[in-house]
């Protein structure tokens, strides 16, 4: 099972989301007056306590390494597998999406927005399931010519 490229590439992409899971993905610094504003997946952190408006983020990203996990034992049932990849690349872009929109509704008028290591970690991700998505269909192909040609 894990001797397969695919199961591989959606082991290390479980492991990235979860790292990204426990860092900082961003810090927004206002211009003027005003403390730096931490950005985590589950909460914004500010000089006046814990915000936690960006479950969102967390849910999506959580969704993602669950699906990468459970992905990887279906190895019987390629055509899943496959599904399950493509859903979870949606799940991945959706991320992105949520971060836009959360750095834009959290952050002051002028400010300073400098994203972190964590935040490029969904995007390798990404490429990981794209890469096993790949693995899996070339092994559906292999499994269907050797049926063919018995």
């Amino acid at each position: 099972m894990i001797q397969r490229k695919q199961s591989l590439f959606l082991l290390l992409a479980f492991i990235a989301t979860v790292v990204c899971l426990c860092l900082p993905i961003a810090e927004i610094t206002p211009m003027g007056m005003g403390g730096n504003i931490k950005l985590y997946n589950l909460c914004i952190i500010t000089s006046a306590g814990a915000n936690y408006s960006v479950c969102g983020l967390f849910g999506i990203l959580a969704m993602s390494a669950a699906l990468s996990l459970g992905t990887i034992f279906l190895y019987n049932n390629r055509k899943l597998q496959s599904k399950f990849c493509v859903c979870n690349l949606f799940l991945l872009i959706a991320w992105y999406i949520v971060l836009g929109v959360t750095a834009r509704n959290t952050s002051p008028v002028d400010f300073s927005f400098n994203l972190a290591f964590a935040a490029c970690l969904p995007a390798i991700a990404a490429i990981l399931v794209f890469m096993a998505r790949a693995g899996v269909i070339h092994d559906e192909k292999l499994v269907r010519a050797a049926d063919r040609i018995r």
